[in-house]
């Protein structure tokens, strides 16, 4: 995800949200935005956030959605929600999953942004690089995934969102079972021998 001009994502637009809208029309808007926050975890595919400029309220529950987030060194990360009256509860799952409590309440309670540092500081992005580098670095964090196998990105990206909300116990045991069904995959397989053989994988797809 990326986006022209000095804001990544300012959330909804407030004009949507006004009383001259029923509850059925409010309900709607955030059912979408929660169904695409939670598609991004299940595509089988990484989602990268690249963010240059300020991101707030459903587009700081944007990047924290996504799997992996380069930001420039000017870019914010606000939930000013409570500021005007509504309080980013629906940002706040995804905040809450990616930032430390504390920090993330803090954001909530006070609307006050957090800069790229703070946000790669508590692990709201992953990277922050100068602004004249964020489209480089972005493409080379894509190109090396790409170098992998699809499928095993896919069993890998769904595995660690399924182990996420599971205790040390079960996740364990969940995950030891995917990585026996991993090796009988032939991309699984196909790592492993080509490894030994010191050659480039030759991935199915």
């Amino acid at each position: 995800f990326a986006a022209e001009g000095p804001v990544f994502c300012s959330g909804h637009d407030l004009k949507e949200l006004s009383s001259e809208d029923d509850v059925k029309h409010h309900s709607q808007v955030f059912e979408v935005c929660a169904e695409v926050m939670t598609l991004i975890q299940k595509l089988p595919v990484p989602v990268i956030a690249k963010v240059n400029g300020l991101a707030t309220a459903a587009g700081c529950q944007l990047v924290a959605s996504c799997d992996i987030a380069v930001a420039s060194e000017k870019s914010q990360f606000a939930t000013p929600g409570v500021n005007i009256g509504l309080f980013c509860s629906t940002p706040a799952v995804a905040l809450g999953r990616s930032l430390p409590r504390k920090v993330a309440l803090k954001m909530l309670f006070t609307g006050e942004p957090l800069s790229a540092q703070e946000a790669l500081m508590h692990g709201l992005v992953s990277e922050v690089v100068p602004e004249d580098r964020l489209e480089e670095e972005t493409m080379k964090i894509s190109h090396k995934i790409c170098e992998s196998s699809k499928s095993i990105l896919a069993l890998g990206k769904a595995t660690f969102y399924r182990q996420m909300t599971q205790d040390l116990d079960t996740a364990y045991k969940m995950t030891t079972q995917v990585m026996v069904d991993n090796l009988t995959l032939r991309d699984g397989q196909e790592g492993i021998e080509a490894f030994i053989q010191k050659r480039k994988p030759v991935w199915s797809h």
